[in-house]
């Protein structure tokens, strides 16, 4: 073994690794929970969430089945292991709460999400906010002499990419859905 690696299990780790080893990862978790819906579920999801200090990076909430007067609700949140095992239980022992559904771990799962931008700017950077759109794929959905409102659906990094590509050439304003996600398959 050389002098800079240090063996500890079956991992190699440098001697220059600052990081606890023993420290849980911070992992980022897509949950879909199908809730009855009717007045104050949501209130109630999300205050499972608040107090217990579980942060909720992403929420979307729609009725998906309007003769059982169902709702799904999409959250991403972080935690360490442990923390997404105990929010998945503590939201499957609620009483409007049908099914709650780790979509990062039950599988491929195919996830978007809806943004508007509002860009301003005008000559060469009017002209690179619109060629840097087409390959973004995204749609001019309002424009006036002096800005334009894109829109684009993609996954949260693609839309994070386009966000940090259009704000030299003028980014005014954001407005983001959150995620929406299904499994993939059957």
């Amino acid at each position: 073994m050389s002098a800079l690696n240090i063996k500890r299990g079956s991992t190699s780790h440098s001697a220059y690794d600052l990081r606890d080893p023993n420290a849980e990862i911070i992992e980022s978790h897509t949950l879909a929970v199908v809730v009855d819906n009717e007045s104050g579920v949501l209130a109630r999801v999300i205050g499972l969430f608040s107090g217990r200090g579980y942060n909720i990076e992403s929420l979307t909430v729609a009725e998906t089945d309007h003769a059982r007067h169902l709702s799904r609700i999409t959250v991403v949140t972080t935690g360490t292991p442990a923390v997404i095992e105990q929010i998945k239980a503590q939201l499957g022992r609620m009483v409007p709460v049908h099914e709650v559904h780790d979509l990062t771990v039950e599988g491929p799962s195919v996830q978007r999400e809806l943004a508007l931008f509002k860009v301003a700017g005008k000559g060469e950077a009017r002209i690179e906010a619109l060629r840097l759109a087409e390959i973004f794929r995204a749609h001019v959905v309002d424009s006036t002499l002096e800005s334009f409102v894109f829109e684009m659906t993609g996954t949260p990094e693609k839309i994070d990419s386009f966000a940090e590509l259009m704000r030299p050439l003028g980014l005014k304003e954001i407005a983001r859905t959150g995620v929406a996600a299904l499994s993939r398959g059957v």
